[in-house]
């Protein structure tokens, strides 16, 4: 499972079998679930008093212990309906941030074991990157692996089955998100919500003023902070770009760090094997070159960087023994 605050993904018996979400719609009354995953992303922004919409993940851990709780065990539910498979040994692994603390560690395993699983273990979000993307995490081989979420970014070097150094820093998806928002309020004197500005970020984001096959214009929707009334207006690509680059400096700036505190083998190794990225945000336009001129290095995205990391999961879940020492 990999349990992201922008969505879930779980893979049973190697197949993706939830992707949806991490969401969930509850009435305020009653305290009963009304939806998870992509029924409640509809109905985000949009409730009246009594539902309210819970994302019960911020920045990659677990902020409303509860909800989490409720949510895992609606998307346990999806996974088949061959329900008798299941209460003898649910044996599950879940993905978490690699700079999160034992307490949100102890969070994660315990609404994963109250959501009904049997054994619970946990795994590094860049070590479940680099087994999905197909890196032998065992050779005495150094790699750096860049995953992109929702709520962190996690950049690290890994080597013989470890993970040599990491960052873990809390700019992500979000902040993305969160700066689209700002520049529209700002540049365009029109209030978006949450779900515009994640559209406006696929449509039209992009890391880069200058891009090869940039995307057409998108109209956004909103409502004008002067009248009131809602009003369209047209972004392009290079506006988001400026929005976005304050955080994406960011990202670059913890690369580098990363890169500096590498042990010098490990630093021959991926001058050699580059970066890869992996994750939602590795998907933005020109990410990947705009790290290449940064660092001189080459970098790849993932063939499918928002699954990267849960089939990473599924495969530490296959190999449980022989991974023994990857997961926790």
């Amino acid at each position: 499972m990999d349990l992201g605050t922008a969505n879930t993904i779980i893979i049973y018996n190697d197949k993706v079998v939830v992707d949806e979400p991490s969401i969930i719609a509850i009435e305020r009354n009653t305290g009963k679930v009304l939806a998870v995953g992509k029924r409640a992303q509809m109905m985000h922004g949009k409730t009246h008093e009594n539902i309210k919409t819970i994302r019960p993940l911020r920045d990659g851990v677990i902020a409303d212990f509860q909800s989490a709780e409720y949510m895992i065990r609606e998307f346990i539910k999806m996974t088949g309906p061959n329900r008798s498979l299941f209460p003898p040994a649910l044996r599950m692994v879940i993905c978490i941030p690699s700079g999160i603390t034992e307490v949100e560690e102890r969070a994660v395993k315990d609404s994963a074991e109250q959501a009904g699983a049997k054994e619970v273990r946990l795994i590094h979000e860049p070590m479940a990157a680099a087994i999905g993307i197909g890196i032998d995490v065992l050779e005495p081989v150094g790699n750096m692996v860049i995953d992109i979420g929702g709520g962190t970014s996690e950049i690290a070097v890994i080597a013989l089955g470890g993970i040599v150094n990491n960052k873990s820093i809390r700019i992500a998806g979000d902040d993305f998100n969160a700066d689209i928002e700002e520049y529209m309020r700002k540049q365009h004197n029109i209030n978006i919500g949450e779900r515009t500005s994640e559209l406006i970020k696929i449509e039209v984001g992009s890391a880069l003023t200058e891009i090869d096959n940039p995307p057409p214009d998108y109209a956004v929707h909103g409502r004008d902070m002067l009248t009131g009334i809602p009003k369209e207006v047209y972004v392009n690509y290079a506006e988001i770009a400026h929005a976005l680059d304050k955080s994406i400096s960011k990202i670059e700036a913890a690369v580098l760090n990363a890169l500096e505190m590498t042990p010098p083998e490990l630093a021959a190794d991926i001058f050699k094997t580059g970066i890869y990225l992996a994750g939602g945000g590795s998907l933005l336009r020109g990410l990947d070159k705009r790290i290449h001129m940064k660092t001189k290095l080459p970098v790849h995205v993932a063939d499918d960087p928002l699954h990267a990391v849960a089939r990473g999961t599924g495969i530490a879940l296959k190999n449980f023994d022989k991974f023994t020492f990857l997961i926790k």
